[in-house]
């Protein structure tokens, strides 16, 4: 019971993180080559991840075999590069309100994955908390978008940041499954961002722009910087809440998110909070409340 506990919490905090990251990352890479950017993030993450796992492991890297590498190799690719690249390739293309609305649909492709691939049950209660939560996310965003005009008539940009957002929900499911066969989040972690890393450097290469790097001005250096800090931060919360909880019931609080976005608008921006957004915020809270409620579990081999 305190795994399911200190997994929600992990969980919702992962939404905090990511509450201030969407709205961050807009402005931070504006000016800069989104490949550039994730290849420098994911391979400072990467490395901090691996001494963290040196650590853990008291320096035995045998530890580092419970899974084959395989798994990390695939993780790091989709998770920790493509999407990624398509993500902030597609936010450059798009509003930064359509790609926040669009990666919120992660959950849906999450779930869906988990109950096919990880057996996990999601039974009605989940279901209804759920549906509460995405009338509540299109109330938030229905003064900035209009959903049926997003998906009748989508841009390039919202494309790639849906295909981003699928890929990150394979990403986590194939993460849960590698954490259930033994292999610490830590070592996932590691494996997602310096793998990534590394092919995304390869790219850099190739196309040769390696001089790219001789030319970031101080402003660019502290926006990779305070970057960082954000993306490290969630990727710690979000493996560990999915160490210890089911991945579907932890990708439903990440629906909280636009909450953190909304208080950050009035709070520091004094920003308008119309009626309209409070009962949306109101009808997730509710939702996430019920999630919080549900326990862990796996459908039953008949």
């Amino acid at each position: 019971m305190k795994k399911e506990i200190l997994g929600t919490i992990l969980a919702i905090l992962t939404a905090v993180v990511s509450g201030f990251s969407i709205i961050a990352n807009k402005t931070f890479i504006v000016d800069m080559d989104p490949m550039l950017f994730t290849s420098i993030r994911s391979l400072i993450i990467g490395i901090a991840f691996f001494i963290i796992s040196s650590v853990q492991c008291k320096f035995n890297y045998k530890k580092f075999k419970n899974v084959p590498w395989k798994y990390l190799i695939f993780i790091g690719l989709i998770g920790g590069a493509f999407a990624f690249l398509f993500f902030f390739t597609g936010l450059k293309l798009t509003t930064g309100s359509r790609a926040a609305f669009l990666h919120k649909t992660l959950p849906i492709y999450i779930i869906i994955l988990a109950f096919i691939f990880l057996k996990e049950k999601i039974n009605k209660k989940h279901i209804f908390a759920l549906i509460l939560m995405f009338v509540g996310l299109i109330l938030i965003f229905s003064s900035q978008i209009d959903p049926t005009i997003l998906w009748s008539n989508p841009s390039l940009g919202d494309f790639l940041v849906i295909l981003a957002t699928v890929f990150w929900a394979i990403e986590s499911v194939i993460a849960k499954h590698v954490m259930k066969k033994g292999e610490s989040n830590f070592v996932v972690s590691f494996g997602r961002m310096f793998f990534g890393a590394i092919f995304l450097f390869g790219i850099i290469l190739f196309l040769g722009n390696l001089d790219l790097f001789l030319y970031l001005t101080t402003r660019q250096i502290i926006s990779i910087i305070v970057s960082t800090v954000l993306l490290f931060d969630y990727v710690f919360l979000w493996y560990y809440s999915i160490k210890l909880i089911n991945v579907s019931k932890a990708a439903s609080f990440l629906l909280l998110a636009p909450i953190i976005s909304l208080i950050l608008g009035v709070v520091i921006f004094e920003e308008p909070a119309p009626y309209i957004q409070i009962i949306g915020s109101a009808l997730i809270l509710v939702g996430a409340y019920i999630v919080s409620k549900i326990r862990s579990e796996f459908i039953q081999a008949v």
